[in-house]
């Protein structure tokens, strides 16, 4: 059979990393780059006797984000431990959300080939980062570095309703966009701030879901498109020769463009879920989930009406523009200095995203600022120098 006779069935764990000023269950900082294990105390160490205290603004940051994706806030849930044995992980358990989480039922809202999609989630939950890994290949070894332990991260977790890399892409986008717009993660993907588990299957239309496989931590958009084709294609090839599809984790190999058995798919059994005794349990009240909602700031899709409106943009500019919050306030930024949308619009969108995308730079960090932009749209258009 050909590999359009099989549709694909895509399913994303996303993790992003909040911007808390501290850790979820202690007061240790955050900050990105630190030198090894300069930002643990006994509580993220996993010294007996320490007890975890909530950081409640992660709490607000969830509510946040299940506020701007549509879900239902859960007015009382529960934390879990999740139990898995790793070197990076010192409590050899995670605090976790599992039967409670903090947000479900949400969905967002994609625009493929004209036509709007909503690609449901299916929950939102709060959860403690496990360490860092360094492996030393000169002394045949690995050192962990416990710095990013106790990290607070959200789980969004979508149904299973992307049919195509293109589907999948495009709802990470928007994710990762909705996220910047309300700061509750920097969404750094080079810094490992927003990645993504990626659930693939295949099967023939009319037949049940097929077996999945995993794809872990992947942190870029170029790596998860050309890795969701990679395993479909496999997949496909596997069936047409009568073979089996095994439910396992996979790893995801850019160079070779090729996926790599790592061990088996665990299910929710083989944590041991079990209810966290050392934090009481959450409640929200209605007063507070209305206060969340009446503060959030202006979001991708009011932007993106508001340029169209206001600046006279096409929605395909529009759309550019608002995929980015930085890059949406460099045009603001820039446009009250020149009062010349379009030109400015034009660089963005232009030469700006084409060396970021050479570059698989993020937009923050871009190394001019929107005066700097502005100056060079003005230097254009009096002639001083040509765009060339």
């Amino acid at each position: 059979m050909a590999l359009e006779d099989y549709e694909t069935v895509i399913g994303l764990e996303v993790h992003a990393e909040l911007s808390t000023k501290t850790k979820i269950f202690c007061k240790c900082p955050t900050a990105f780059g630190a030198k090894p294990n300069t930002q643990i105390c006994p509580i993220c160490m996993a010294m007996p006797g320490t007890l975890p205290v909530l950081n409640e603004k992660v709490v607000e940051y969830a509510v946040k984000a299940g506020v701007t994706t549509n879900c239902e806030i859960e007015r009382e849930s529960k934390n879990d431990r999740k139990n898995y044995f790793y070197p990076d992980l010192p409590k050899a358990y995670q605090i976790s959300q599992y039967d409670k989480p903090l947000c479900k039922h949400g969905f967002v809202e994609i625009n493929i080939d004209g036509k709007n999609k909503n690609i449901g989630i299916t929950r939102i939950h709060i959860e403690e980062d496990a360490g860092k890994l360094n492996h030393d290949d000169f002394g045949k070894g690995s050192l962990v570095d416990l710095n990013r332990a106790g990290v607070p991260l959200i789980e969004i977790v979508s149904e299973p309703d992307m049919r195509s890399s293109l589907e999948a892409d495009l709802y990470l986008k928007k994710l990762k966009a909705m996220l910047e717009y309300i700061e509750v993660s920097d969404c750094k993907m080079q810094e490992g701030s927003l990645r993504a588990d990626v659930n693939v299957s295949v099967h023939k239309p009319g037949e049940p879901f097929g077996t999945r496989t995993e794809m872990k931590n992947m942190n870029s958009f170029r790596s998860i498109t050309r890795a969701i084709e990679y395993e479909r294609k496999r997949q496909s090839e596997i069936l047409d020769a009568g073979g089996i599809i095994e439910q396992e984790t996979l790893r995801w190999d850019d160079v070779s463009g090729k996926t790599f058995s790592m061990r088996d798919k665990e299910d929710a059994q083989d944590y041991r879920y079990f209810p966290e005794p050392d934090l009481v349990a959450i409640k929200i009240s209605e007063e507070y989930i209305q206060n969340i909602k009446n503060n959030l700031p202006e979001l991708p899709e009011s932007r993106k009406q508001r340029y169209m409106n206001e600046y006279k943009l096409s929605l395909k500019d529009a759309n550019g523009l608002t995929s980015s919050k930085y890059l949406s306030n460099l045009f603001e930024e820039a446009t009250k200095i020149t009062n010349n949308p379009k030109a400015v619009c034009n660089w963005i969108l232009s030469d700006i995203s084409r060396i970021l995308n050479e570059e698989e730079m993020e937009p923050s960090e871009i190394k001019f600022t929107a005066k700097d932009l502005a100056e060079l749209v003005e230097l254009i258009e009096k002639g001083t120098i040509s765009s060339a």
